[in-house]
């Protein structure tokens, strides 16, 4: 019985877990660039009970004893950066991501004697503005204010008084608004960059990812790859398309039928429970 209750109670501190992964699954199903989170389950440990001679029956093929285990417990959250469907917004300063890819942005902090430092995140959220920079000019920015990184590892800026085209494969060129026969500025190209080892990227904040504390530059080259366009084979060329944002990955449907599936494994595992208490109790009222 008390198998029982440890089991049931180890299980369900797991899949409270796996409750708060499709929670926050749902909640941002409407959030542009958002990649649904999977979680990866296993046995907490399991061994075989032995069984004596007299319970073999006559007729009986399955070996003696059985597996008792001790509930799973949740071993891995990933992130799943399958393509989401892509909407037409019309906005300029909008992009979407075709294929594996994921924008690279500046974030600014503090460190700890107080000065400025920029630390480098990534984001599927093509949903840019264009906010004010030095000397008049413009740069493109998230909704938070964060820089978006070019391929050199600087902002893109936007000369004042030129408008911002981007190509499939990220470069900028600025095109006059005063003389539209003028020859477009080369204004850079937006960073992109492939995740070899996704499992290694942790939430940040504001729809950002952000690697592990204590990488390397050479270990984030073989976590990190930048891509712009530079694939021979199309299938796997990672392309930008200006004006469209790319809609979450979650899949609503298959959120709520998992979410019917853990409450009633919760429901089945603290009814197990109250059956071990109630068969406890019965044992020490008989022993009295």
């Amino acid at each position: 019985m008390n198998n029982s209750m440890i089991n049931s109670s180890v299980s369900m501190q797991s899949l409270q877990q796996k409750l708060d992964i499709l929670s926050n699954n749902i909640a941002n199903v409407n959030t542009n660039g958002f990649k649904k989170k999977e979680a990866s389950f296993e046995d907490v440990l399991t061994n075989v009970k032995g069984q004596p001679e007299g319970f073999r029956q006559q007729g009986r093929f399955s070996p003696l004893g059985f597996n008792q285990g001790w509930g799973s417990r949740l071993v891995q959250i990933q992130t799943n950066l399958s393509q989401g469907p892509i909407q037409s917004t019309g906005n300029p300063t909008d992009f979407a991501i075709q294929g594996d890819g994921l924008f690279e942005v500046s974030v600014s902090k503090l460190d700890a004697n107080g000065n400025q430092v920029f630390q480098p995140a990534w984001t599927r959220n093509g949903a840019f503005n264009l906010s004010l920079g030095a000397n008049g000019n413009t740069v493109l920015t998230t909704k938070e204010g964060h820089f978006v990184t070019g391929s050199d590892g600087n902002p893109i800026r936007i000369p004042n008084g030129y408008r911002p085209v981007v190509e499939p494969d990220g470069s900028v060129k600025g095109y006059s608004q005063q003389d539209p026969s003028a020859t477009p500025l080369n204004l850079g190209e937006i960073k992109l960059v492939r995740v070899v080892r996704p499992q290694l990227l942790h939430d940040v904040g504001d729809n950002l990812y952000g690697l592990p504390a204590g990488i390397t530059a050479e270990e984030q080259a073989n976590i990190l790859q930048t891509v712009n366009g530079t694939e021979e084979n199309p299938a796997e060329r990672v392309t930008l398309m200006q004006g469209y944002l790319e809609q979450s990955n979650v899949k609503l449907s298959d959120e709520m039928t998992d979410l019917v599936m853990v409450q009633r494994v919760l429901q089945l595992n603290s009814r197990a429970i109250t059956s071990a208490d109630q068969m406890m109790n019965v044992a020490n009222n008989l022993r009295s």
